[in-house]
């Protein structure tokens, strides 16, 4: 498990600023990108009644969503930047080259960027590059047979009903092991199939619509596939554990024998569907056995023909963006137009950068901090870095709800801490995908394979601690407990989060919150659970652990109340992580602000603002976003990350900080009295 860290994307998702683009050449003589905007602000809000609508509201006024976009905000404009302008730049210069050595970098990117946009070519093959797979899907007459197929499409990237996953054990985190994980549902979570307001009833007749419509421009003759489908997804969530529990890391910890892992679906192979994915392996870890042994009775009752059909779909749906533009369109229409409510899709070229970002990430990732990440940035975020650690066990020791021995093991965890700044030391060797000019679908299988057999070979093998888990253009950061780790890419180290023009205040409510946040997040929920070396582990005191459970139940609870839309609340319990995370991350930079200003003359206003308001400024201007409707129902419904708005507010009143800053009034919205704040760290 790894922490999502202040992620926008999905597992999943997903996973963006600047100023206007600009032209490459024009990077060195860039103008200062200003410490904040005075121009974002809106003057008719009050800074203690509604901070985001205060610091943000002028920046909303001027930003409204693109038509290409779901929400807009720092994220996605840095992420358009890093992609769209930089990595353009880059491909279309490698493209432009000659002579490129077959299976060179330069080559691959090259070739995997032409094929995307070769559209011509992908009109003409039509679904001639599915049809090994469909054949295989309409032969198939028994569960064994569905067993060897859909395990042989798992190499591919088609999910089916049971996923695997491969990293460090979470008991033994030195050495990689096997995970089994729930998985099936196209909509992505249980609630989709659960919820009975108008909205949601509504998404789950338009996805009836768009199988439907799949199915039509595939010419299949399959009776009513939509409704088919989702009746047997909805039976397959009622199975699943939901987004909260699946956060309990204990819970989801069940380690066995491979031969008692076959035991719990007798009538489903689990042995051929496994031998069809190429791994080996006598101990695996299962996330949930009630959840096996129930899908073996659902398989088994469900017809061979729901089940092909089903698979059909899984096929269909998975590939849908690198087929005909019929099917990219009506792919496009249901998951992001209907689902996040994204109006029109980016331009083909556009697209196709993204594309390449995504199978040829650290290739790309390796010529991006070439051109775009100094050196000296790379040490001054290590020095930052060191600065929110020796804050953080100044706080640890100021504790009042936790023992003197438990905090010896917060330290001993604390002091553990390692960290990754830009870009990894050592790049994979990607030279063995083959990557063709004409061949859009072919390259992608050849990628996806790739990366399967680089996970497979990793079972039993000890844990490499030098490999990044985001590429360095990524717009995001994490901490990864298994490592006791954070990192932070080359993409998310410039402004706003972080500007080397800015003063120290924007600076520490940017890019310190963040680390801050990344740190704190080895102490959240989920990651206090986790020992110095990375292992599940307890190190608390009974009195302690139930001190902390009450702290962050009460932050649930405060939550769980904040209405994202009408009938949508924020789930209280699935963004506890990153709610804990964002407190302790604002905490810990505000007190090294106010630590690396010890000594030093008070800091003059700037644009009238002090030092103290400037850092609040400075949170507020890395979350502004601008969201649909449809955005922020999937979010609540699926994101551990609360709303930005929610994210700008929601932890002020518990900042006695926040309100001396802004000198708000007992009763003001981003008040509360002492006996109702929440302070974890």
């Amino acid at each position: 498990m790894k922490s999502a860290g202040l992620c926008y994307c999905a597992l999943l998702a997903t996973l963006l600023l600047a100023s206007a683009c600009k032209k490459e050449k024009e990077e060195s003589t860039a103008e200062k990108v200003p410490g904040f905007d005075l121009t974002s602000i809106d003057s008719t809000q009050k800074a203690c009644e509604d901070f985001d609508s205060y610091a943000n509201g002028g920046w909303k006024k001027k930003n409204p969503i693109p038509g290409t976009e779901s929400r807009w905000g720092a994220f996605g404009i840095l992420d358009k930047e890093n992609k769209e302008v930089r990595l353009r730049g880059i491909i279309e210069e490698i493209a432009a080259l000659k002579d490129r050595k077959k299976g060179s970098e330069e080559q691959q990117i090259a070739d995997y960027y032409q094929s995307f946009l070769d559209t011509s070519t992908i009109e003409k093959r039509g679904l001639a590059p599915l049809k090994p797979y469909l054949d295989k899907i309409n032969g198939i007459q028994s569960l064994k047979d569905m067993a060897a197929v859909t395990g042989e499409m798992q190499k591919v990237g088609v999910q089916t009903v049971i996923g695997f996953g491969v990293e460090g054990d979470l008991r033994n985190s030195k050495v990689n092991i096997l995970y089994q994980t729930q998985d099936g549902l196209s909509l992505g979570e249980k609630s989709y199939y659960e919820r009975t307001d108008s909205s949601t009833v509504k998404v789950r007749a338009e996805f009836v619509k768009h199988v439907d419509k799949m199915f039509s421009l595939a010419s299949f003759s399959d009776p009513k596939p939509g409704q088919t489908i989702l009746d047997f997804e909805t039976k397959l969530a009622k199975l699943q554990l939901s987004n909260v529990e699946l956060r309990d890391p204990v819970k989801t910890y069940n380690k066995m024998s491979f031969k008692d892992f076959e035991k719990l679906t007798p009538d489903f192979d689990l042995k051929t569907y496994v031998d069809e994915q190429d791994i080996k392996t006598d101990t695996i870890i299962v996330q949930n056995k009630p959840y096996l042994q129930n899908l073996n009775t659902l398989l088994k009752a469900t017809p061979l023909a729901t089940l092909k059909l089903y698979t059909k779909w899984q096929l269909l749906s998975n590939f849908a963006g690198f087929l005909p533009k019929s099917f990219d369109q009506e792919n496009f229409r249901f998951f992001a137009t209907v689902m996040r409510g994204t109006k029109q899709q980016k331009a083909r070229v556009e697209r196709a950068i993204r594309s390449t970002d995504g199978l040829l990430g650290m290739p790309l990732g390796k010529l991006f901090t070439k051109k775009y990440f100094p050196e000296e940035d790379k040490k001054k975020v290590s020095e930052m870095i060191e600065n929110v650690r020796a804050v953080y066990g100044e706080r640890i020791d100021k504790l009042t709800w936790m023992s003197d021995s438990t905090k010896a093991k917060a330290h001993k965890k604390l002091k553990a801490f390692t960290y990754k700044i830009g870009y990894p030391d050592k790049w994979k060797d990607y030279s063995s995908i083959k990557i063709e000019n004409d061949k859009l679908f072919e390259n992608v299988i050849a990628a996806s394979i790739f990366g399967h057999e680089e996970q497979v070979e990793k079972i039993g093998k000890p844990v490499d601690k030098d490999e990044w888990l985001m590429t360095p253009q990524t717009v995001n950061a994490y901490y990864n407990p298994l490592n006791n780790e954070v990192a932070f890419p080359a993409g998310i180290l410039q402004p706003p989060f972080y500007n080397r023009d800015a003063d120290d205040a924007i600076n520490y409510g940017g890019i310190i919150a963040v680390i801050g946040h990344e740190f704190t997040h080895g102490f959240d929920d989920q990651g206090s659970q986790f020992d110095d070396e990375g292992n599940l582990k307890n190190w608390w005191t009974a009195s302690d652990r139930a001190n902390f459970d009450k702290l962050t139940k009460r932050y649930i609870d405060y939550f769980s109340g904040i209405e994202a839309l009408p009938g949508f609340k924020i789930n209280g319990a699935l963004t506890i992580g990153e709610n804990v995370a964002d407190l302790g991350g604002l905490t810990l930079a505000y007190y090294a602000l106010e630590k690396s200003l010890k000594g030093k003359p008070e800091p003059a206003p700037i644009d009238g603002f002090n030092w103290k308001q400037r850092f609040f400024l400075g949170w507020a201007q890395v979350w502004h976003m601008n969201n649909t409707d449809e955005a922020l129902r999937n979010q609540v419904q699926t994101d551990p990350h609360s709303p930005a708005k929610d994210r700008i507010n929601g932890p002020m009143p518990h900042l006695k900080e926040f309100e001396a800053a802004w000198s708000c009034g007992k009763g003001s919205k981003m008040t509360l009295p002492d006996s109702a704040r929440v302070v974890i760290w």
